[in-house]
């Protein structure tokens, strides 16, 4: 296989994506569980640290890069076999609306909702509330970007299974 530009995006896209796939598996079926466990307050404070925590330059890159490389891969594709062609256009379109725009428009506005609150300053009904606004919303769309980022990892290899 001769390493070129296309290849190089490939497997970028393919890795990223894969690596997102995991992180959401991960948080799926560790995370929420685990901290799910706690009490409101220590749910709310724990969830808070890690939203803080994740937000840095190599989870930014990771779990968004993904959006503009698999739509570049789709492009340097466009005269590949079919099927692999198709499969990279399934695999971007997912990614970017199951990943991209659920993040922006569902996940992060609970995100910042949780992060404004000062949680020392709420009394007991007060974080019972906005744990029930938080938890159950957040983690059924969380569902959603670990479904689709994990699709969109099949397909990219899907595609390039195809495509050899």
């Amino acid at each position: 296989m001769e390493v070129n530009f296309k290849i190089i995006v490939l497997l970028f896209g393919i890795l990223f994506t894969g690596l997102t796939a995991g992180l959401c598996f991960t948080w799926s079926n560790a995370i929420t569980p685990g901290i799910g466990r706690l009490d409101d307050y220590g749910f709310l404070q724990s969830f808070q640290a890690m939203n803080r925590a994740i937000i840095n330059r190599s989870f930014l890159i990771v779990f968004f890069g993904p959006v503009i490389l698999l739509i570049l891969n789709a492009f340097l594709h466009r005269n590949a076999h079919p099927a692999s062609f198709w499969s990279f256009i399934l695999a971007a379109m997912l990614f970017f609306v199951g990943i991209g725009l659920v993040t922006v428009f569902k996940n992060v506005p609970l995100n910042e909702l949780l992060d404004t609150t000062v949680l020392e300053k709420a009394t007991q009904l007060e974080l019972a509330e906005l744990r029930k606004t938080f938890e159950g919303p957040w983690n059924k769309w969380h569902a959603v970007r670990t479904v689709c980022s994990t699709l969109s990892f099949i397909l990219l290899l899907t595609g390039m299974i195809v495509n050899k």
